[in-house]
């Protein structure tokens, strides 16, 4: 349905190695390799995702399926047809990048896609993000989505019915995505992310989840929600644990979760070999690192936040040493809620019941953190669906509803894990310590809490959820938010202007949500 014709007075290139796609952008592109070999890249103007600017085909299979609104923004068929013939004359008259590829690490739930670059460096970042096929799949391939990148096409809103020069449209009947006026590269997995939230609940029934994933030495796999900022990469690489993915993954009906993709997408402001080796020791040759500053020796500052705060880099999973092969874990034990609290009110650790986990998933609080998306200069409170509305289609009872079930079902322990501030809120208050948090989850992790006297928790008396006393390696006086504030007045004043927040929040899901849910949010003041 796409009738895109390759100009055959042009150069394409099909399923380039690493090593040709990196010559390409250093010498026909001008981008920079740094003193160990890896790419550098300057994504132009936009250095994040744009969500106004996603939009998604209003037509008979979406018209009555998608949560429509300011995160999923409809576009009429007519303005897409148009919009689609301009690309595909764009992209005609270019030298262009071809990848075949697939989404979805188990066999039973992947989409074959296929994607076309106008940039090189785009092809590299496709072809470490998505699972390569073997040459003998490659022979029979026959892709099911497609995704036109053509970062230097401005759209025209008149014309083409968009919000600005740039856009990321989805069109699920025609399985097309056009991203054009960005050289971010994150909108091309973000938009294939988002065809899997919609697909697979429907078609599959697999929870889609914004999360990453690990499994222990006995199988039992670990679950870690959060947006972006919030530590789902750093916390779920961890040597001695196997990383299934890092960002994207699916829990199907077998008891199973699986990763989407075939590589990793770490924030790397302010990264250190000492607190996150695993991740900067798979930054080698393959790896394309965005918006970072080298000097002309090409050593990286990762401490520079000058073009962004959202520095990247993108890596193949097996550029980590101990990944789960393949990309599939069994037994999910332990789910982690992160969330990057910018009050400084939230426990660094409490356990929630069935009732609290359901709330604070359809709530989803973190904090915007600088640079994650435009416009964002500092972290301000934020409540994201899902741990992940921006890339959820469908409205977020449905996947609210399919992970109650999967937690009733296997009797998985849930946990909310504050990444955020402490000591007081954002200007005032600093970031919980690494370590800290680390110590945290690997406490959970080893079942340092499994038969913990009931005595030994606290019941917090605002948001009403178990908050230990005591945990290795860790000082008691960190496990209390109160404590750390050393202001009493001024640490609950801003503990129930978050609870009110959050009942805020919380009144767009009250008509479909259970009465037992809603009680388990926090107090009213």
């Amino acid at each position: 349905m796409n009738l895109f014709k390759l100009n055959p007075s042009k150069k394409h290139h099909y399923q380039e190695s690493e090593t040709n796609l990196m010559n390409h952008s250093i010498n026909e592109l001008n981008q920079d390799i740094t003193d160990n070999g890896v790419l550098v890249i300057k994504t132009g103007e936009f250095t994040g995702r744009s969500p106004k600017d996603r939009f998604i085909v209003k037509d008979a299979l979406t018209e009555d399926k998608v949560w429509w609104g300011n995160i999923n923004i409809p576009f009429s068929n007519a303005n897409f047809q148009t919009l689609k013939e301009d690309v595909f004359k764009y992209l005609n008259d270019k030298e262009l990048f071809i990848r075949d590829a697939f989404l979805g690490a188990d066999s039973n739930y992947q989409i074959p896609l296929k994607t076309y670059t106008e940039y090189s460096w785009s092809d590299l970042f496709a072809r470490n993000m998505f699972i390569e096929p073997t040459p003998s799949e490659l022979e029979s391939f026959e892709a099911e989505w497609t995704v036109f990148n053509a970062p230097g096409f401005k759209a025209s809103p008149e014309k083409q019915g968009t919000a600005n020069e740039n856009f990321a449209v989805i069109n699920f009947t025609e399985k097309i995505i056009l991203i054009g006026g960005t050289g971010y590269t994150g909108e091309i997995k973000k938009g294939m992310f988002s065809v899997f939230n919609f697909i697979l609940p429907i078609q599959k029934n697999v929870l889609p989840m914004h999360c990453s994933a690990n499994m222990g030495n006995y199988g039992e796999t670990a679950i870690f929600f959060g947006l972006s900022g919030t530590g789902k990469t750093t916390l779920s690489t961890d040597a001695k644990r196997k990383l299934i993915g890092d960002d994207e993954h699916g829990w199907t009906p077998e008891n199973t979760v699986f990763n989407f993709e075939g590589g990793c997408y770490a924030k790397v402001i302010n990264l250190s070999e000492d607190k996150e080796p695993e991740i900067y020791g798979a930054i080698k040759k393959g790896a394309l690192l965005e918006n970072v500053s080298i000097d002309k020796n090409g050593k990286v500052d990762y401490t520079d936040g000058s073009i962004t705060k959202n520095t990247r880099v993108s890596y193949p999973i097996s550029h980590i040493e101990n990944i789960q092969i393949p990309s599939i874990g069994k037994n999910p034990k332990y789910i982690f809620f992160l969330t990057a609290d910018a009050f400084g009110v939230l426990p660094p650790m409490s356990q929630l019941t069935p009732e609290q986990a359901a709330y604070h998933f359809i709530s989803g609080y973190t904090a915007k953190v600088a640079g994650t998306e435009e416009g964002v200069q500092e972290p301000k409170p934020e409540f994201s669906a899902c741990f992940g509305a921006p890339f959820m289609p469908l409205h977020p009872s449905v996947y609210a509803n399919m992970l109650s079930e999967k937690i009733k079902e296997t009797g998985v322990k849930v946990w909310l894990i504050n990444t955020g501030w402490t000591g007081g809120p954002y200007g005032i208050g600093k970031r919980m310590d690494l370590k800290h948090t680390r110590a945290m989850i690997n406490a959970i992790l080893d079942d340092s809490f499994a038969d913990i006297n009931p005595k030994d928790y606290h019941t917090h008396s605002v948001f009403k959820v178990a908050q230990p006393r005591h945990c290795p390696n860790v000082p008691d006086s960190v496990l209390s938010p109160r404590q750390t504030w050393n202001n009493d007045e001024g640490y609950y004043k801003k503990a129930y202007e978050l609870a009110n927040a959050f009942h805020d929040n919380f009144k767009t899901f009250e008509s479909e949500t259970d009465q037992t849910i809603i009680n388990a949010g926090p107090v009213k003041p």
